[in-house]
C-alpha cells in the first residue's frame, strides 16, 4: 500500500480519537513531533501537570505518559512551561502581514492567532471604499471585496500566525452611507446588517466598533444595536473601543451594556482603561458596573495591554466634526484660517462633549511615533511639546500642519494611563490581552518609525512582569486568559487548549525566563523566552529561532457557512 500520507494518518487519527468512550482506542506509537516531559499548561486554568504532548499533521493527537512512542521530532522540555499558543484579541497586522508575511513581532510573543477588525475590517468593500483604501492603507491597491476574500488571500499568500477577523461596523457603515455625520434611513440600515450577516457567513467572528473615531463616532446606539442583532444570529461576539474612555467613561460603558441587553449579544470592551488622568480614581466603579452586568447574566468580558500608555493618532487630540468625510475633507478644513482658530480653542478645552487626549494630558504626554511622509520620518520619538517648540507654534497648531504635511492621522502615543489601573485590570478573570498594534519585524524600514513596546512585549510582559515578578496572578490563570478565554468568548472550533484533536497551536518555554525587552524609548526589541512555538503543527520559531515558516490559517466564527 506504501506510506500513508501525513494527511491521512492525521484523519485517521482523528476518527479514532472521535469514537465513543466506550470504546478503546490506541494511542499512536509514532508521532510527527513529540514533546517530552513538559509541565503542561492547558488552557482551562486548572493545575498543570507533567506529560508528553504529540503531533500529527495539524493536531495534538495524544496526551499524557508517551514513553514508549517515537516520533521524526523529539523536544525535551523537561522544566518548561508547554501551553496553548496565544490569541491576539486585536492586532493591526491587516496590511503589514501583506508586507511580511512572518510575523516575527507576534510570534516571538507565542502569538499564534491574531484577530482583526477593531472599526474597519478589510471587507466589505464597495467600488469607492477600494478607490480610496490607499489614502488609509498604506498605499496599498484591494485585490480583493470581502471579508472572506481578504482572508482567504493573507492565507494565499502565506502568513505565520493565524487570522481571523471581526467585521467592523464602521465599514458598513462607510460602504452604505458614506464618511458624513448622517445617520442611516430604515432601508440603509437594512443594507447594513445584511452586509453584517454576509461577513458572519463568511467567518466573522463578531462585529467590532471603534467609537472613539469618526465616522464610527457618527453611529447612535440604535444602529449598533442593529448591526450587533445580525451578528447574533451567527452566534457572534459585539467588541467596542467605548465612545469615551474619560469624563464620560461611565455613559460609553453604559451603551455597550445596552447593546449587549438588547441584542441578546455578548460584549467585550477593546483595552480595558482609563485614559484621563483626572478620572483615574473611577476605575474600581467602572470595574463595579461590569461585574453588576455579569451577575445579570450579560456575557461582557474584555481584554487589555499591560501598560500605562495607549497610541492612536493625532485625530483623538481633534473633536468629531473637523473630520467629518474623510482625510481629503479633514485637511482641507485645517487650511482655512478660521476653521483653524476655532478647531485650536476646542483642542484646549478638557471637553464633557468628547474625550480630548491633549487638554487631558497635556502636550508632554504625547510621543509622535509613525508618519509616511519620510521628511517628517525624523520626528519620530519626540513629543509634541518638542516638535512644537521646534516649530515655534502652539501643539495645537502643530499637530494640524503635521497631519495635513503627511496626509495621515499620524501616529503617537499618549502616556495618560495609570499603572494602578493596569494592574487592577490585570487581576480580572474575565479579561484576555491584545497587543493593539501591527505585526512586524524588527528590521528595515520599521525601524524609521518608532512604535508602542506592546507590538513586541505584551504577552511576556504579562508573564515575566505580572505574574513572575509581581505575581497578581498565577501562570495557569495568566495562560488561560491568552488562549483558552478568548477562544471561548469568540467560539472558535478545536483552538485556545491543549486537547486530543485540537489544532497544535503550541507553545514550549521558560516561565523563569520569558520577558519583554521593548520599551517606550527603545521599542525595537523582540521578547526573548519562546523556545518553541508551533502553528497548525508546523514550527515557526524552533530553538528560540524564526524558521520563516507561513503556516498560518483562516480561524472562522460560528456563522461560517463551510462547516461540515
Amino acid at each position: 500500500m506504501g506510506q500513508i500520507s501525513k494527511r491521512l494518518r492525521v484523519i485517521l487519527v482523528i476518527v479514532g480519537l472521535a469514537a465513543c468512550s466506550a470504546c478503546s482506542t490506541k494511542t499512536p506509537d509514532h508521532f510527527d513531533t513529540l514533546i517530552q516531559d513538559g509541565t503542561l499548561y492547558d488552557g482551562s486554568g486548572n493545575t498543570p501537570y507533567v506529560g508528553d504532548l504529540g503531533i500529527i499533521g495539524d493536531r495534538i493527537v495524544a496526551l499524557g505518559n508517551l514513553d514508549n512512542a517515537t516520533a521524526d521530532k523529539v523536544i525535551n522540555a523537561k522544566g518548561k512551561a508547554v501551553s496553548p499558543g496565544f490569541i491576539n484579541m486585536i492586532g493591526w497586522g491587516v496590511t503589514s502581514l501583506i508586507t511580511d508575511g512572518r510575523g516575527l513581532s507576534d510570534i516571538t510573543q507565542g502569538i499564534t492567532l491574531e484577530v482583526f477588525g477593531e472599526g474597519n475590517s478589510m471587507g466589505p468593500l464597495s467600488p469607492v471604499m477600494k478607490t480610496e483604501f490607499p489614502k488609509y492603507w498604506a498605499g496599498i491597491n484591494p485585490g480583493w471585496t470581502t471579508l472572506g476574500e481578504y482572508l482567504e488571500f493573507l492565507e494565499t499568500k502565506g502568513v505565520a500566525p493565524n487570522i481571523a477577523s471581526f467585521i467592523g461596523a464602521t465599514t458598513p457603515r462607510i460602504h452604505v452611507l458614506g464618511q458624513d455625520d448622517v445617520d442611516p434611513t430604515p432601508q440603509q440600515l437594512k443594507l447594513m446588517q445584511e452586509l453584517v450577516r454576509e461577513a458572519m457567513r463568511e467567518g466573522a467572528v463578531g462585529v467590532a466598533s471603534s467609537l472613539i473615531y469618526t465616522p464610527a463616532s457618527f453611529a447612535e446606539t440604535d444602529e449598533l444595536v442593529a448591526l450587533a442583532k445580525a451578528a447574533a444570529e451567527y452566534g457572534g461576539i459585539y467588541a467596542s473601543h467605548l465612545r469615551n474612555e474619560g469624563k464620560q467613561i461611565f455613559d460609553a460603558l453604559d451603551e455597550l451594556i445596552t447593546i449587549s441587553r438588547e441584542a441578546a449579544i455578548p460584549a467585550e470592551i477593546y483595552h480595558l482603561k482609563i485614559a484621563h488622568p483626572p478620572s483615574w480614581d473611577r476605575f474600581d466603579d467602572v470595574l463595579a458596573r461590569i461585574e453588576a452586568a455579569r451577575s445579570e447574566g450579560l456575557k461582557i468580558t474584555a481584554d487589555m495591554y499591560p501598560y500605562p500608555a495607549g497610541s492612536t493618532g493625532l485625530d483623538a487630540v481633534m473633536p468629531a466634526w473637523v473630520k467629518a468625510g474623510g482625510i481629503d475633507a479633514w485637511i482641507a478644513r485645517m487650511q482655512d484660517p478660521k476653521t483653524r482658530q476655532t478647531l485650536a480653542k476646542q483642542m484646549r478645552e478638557d471637553s464633557d462633549e468628547w474625550d480630548n487626549r491633549l487638554a487631558s494630558g497635556g502636550a508632554e504626554t504625547v510621543m509622535l511615533v509613525e508618519f509616511r511622509n519620510p521628511e517628517l520620518k525624523h520626528l519620530a520619538g519626540k513629543t509634541l511639546a518638542e516638535v512644537a517648540i521646534m516649530r515655534n507654534q502652539s501643539p495645537e497648531e502643530t499637530a494640524m500642519d503635521l497631519v495635513i504635511a503627511d496626509r495621515t492621522r499620524v501616529g503617537a502615543m499618549y502616556f495618560n494611563q495609570s499603572e494602578d489601573v493596569v494592574r487592577k485590570a490585570i487581576q480580572q478573570p474575565w479579561v484576555s490581552f491584545c497587543t493593539d498594534a501591527v505585526t512586524i519585524a524588527a528590521e528595515g524600514d520599521a525601524l524609521l518609525n518608532h512604535r508602542h513596546p506592546r507590538t513586541y512585549g505584551t504577552f511576556p510582559r504579562v508573564l515575566g512582569h505580572y505574574v513572575r515578578e509581581l505575581k497578581l496572578l498565577s501562570l495557569e490563570q495568566a495562560i488561560h486568559r491568552a488562549s483558552g478565554l478568548p477562544a471561548t468568548n469568540l467560539s472558535l472550533r478545536d483552538r485556545g487548549f491543549l486537547r486530543e484533536g485540537h489544532f497544535a497551536d503550541i507553545l514550549v518555554f521558560d516561565p523563569d525566563t520569558i520577558v519583554d525587552q521593548a520599551t517606550f524609548q527603545q521599542p525595537h526589541q523582540y521578547a526573548v523566552g519562546m523556545e518553541q512555538v508551533f502553528i497548525n503543527g508546523t514550527a515557526v520559531i524552533r530553538d528560540s529561532e524564526p524558521t520563516g515558516a507561513t503556516p498560518g490559517r483562516v480561524v472562522r466564527g460560528p456563522g461560517w457557512t463551510g462547516w461540515q
